[in-house]
């Protein structure tokens, strides 16, 4: 008995969550009447319990056209809730990714301006490099003086690329600190989708961040397939163990009241009008009088 209790407790507690999940999800969905969904999932999750209780004890003798259809209703709105829970964790790990996804656009901009910066540095160092070939023609041809000259006429222009190139260079150790900031934040995401990212690995190997959503769908799909269905798998069993023990019951009170062959079995009724109705009875043969 006490583990019929505790089996029945058990289905009802999954159910009730299984519904909850259920229903948040479906919210989601239709979003637009999220009342009405709330209420119809509640009913709809209460009649599809005692659905399953009520055809389990009644199996036998439920025409067959109720019978197909019930067994029908019950694994529909099976696949409704499941739906619901597959929608509820979906849109949690959704809104768990959400920021890290416009982090990685971030980082992306932020690469894509820093290679910007570089090609500046690159340019002006190139400039740098074609002003100085030209002063080293004029040292290979000996005209020192002219090349003193010609390096006074370019120092405004060097100090203007050397003001490029540090400038450019600043920014590109800000940008590199901002990206540090969001590689923080992501590697911050990716420790807690870590155990998913091992489940991932099993399957696709160096590149497992690339199916992580794969990977949480398919542990989805695997806590659906066995939430809701266990709840109402459950309750039947629950069934099963009460009626067993009403069976067990019953065989234990006949066995304490089985009267021996030939011995008589006296019944006395209450007490009316100061007399008391007595039966006796004995091998199926009774007898009545009043005392």
């Amino acid at each position: 008995m006490i583990l019929a209790l505790v089996t029945l407790i058990t289905a009802l507690g999954i159910s009730a969550v299984a519904a909850f999940y259920s229903i948040v999800g479906l919210m989601a969905i239709f979003s637009a009447s999220a009342l009405s969904i709330a209420i119809m999932g509640i009913v709809l999750e209460i009649g599809k319990l005692i659905t399953a209780s009520w055809l389990y004890q009644n199996w036998k003798r439920v025409p067959f056209l109720l019978k197909s259809y019930l067994t029908i209703a019950v694994i529909v709105l099976m696949f409704i809730t499941s739906m619901g829970i597959f929608g509820y964790l979906s849109k949690a790990h959704i809104d768990q990714g959400s920021g890290t996804s416009e982090l990685y656009v971030k980082v992306e901009r932020l690469d894509n301006r820093i290679i910007s910066e570089r090609k500046i540095i690159t340019r002006a160092e190139k400039q740098l490099s074609a002003l100085d070939s030209a002063l080293d023609k004029y040292l290979e041809l000996g005209a020192v003086s002219k090349g003193l000259k010609k390096r006074e006429d370019q120092e405004q222009e060097r100090n203007a690329l050397t003001d490029n190139i540090n400038n450019a260079q600043s920014r590109i150790d800000k940008l590199l600190d901002e990206k540090s900031e969001y590689k923080l934040q992501i590697n911050s995401f990716e420790v807690e989708v870590g155990p998913l990212k091992y489940i991932s690995a099993l399957v696709y190997g160096d590149e497992a961040l690339d199916y992580i959503d794969t990977a949480v769908r398919a542990v989805i799909l695997i806590l659906v397939f066995v939430f809701d269905p266990l709840a109402v798998l459950l309750i039947i069993a629950a069934n099963m163990s009460f009626a067993e023990y009403n069976e067990k019951r019953k065989r234990a009170l006949a066995r304490k009241n089985k009267v021996p062959k030939g011995a008589i079995k006296t019944t006395v009724g209450k007490e009316e009008n100061g007399l008391r109705k007595v039966t006796k009875s004995v091998n199926g043969v009774s007898m009545e009088y009043y005392e």
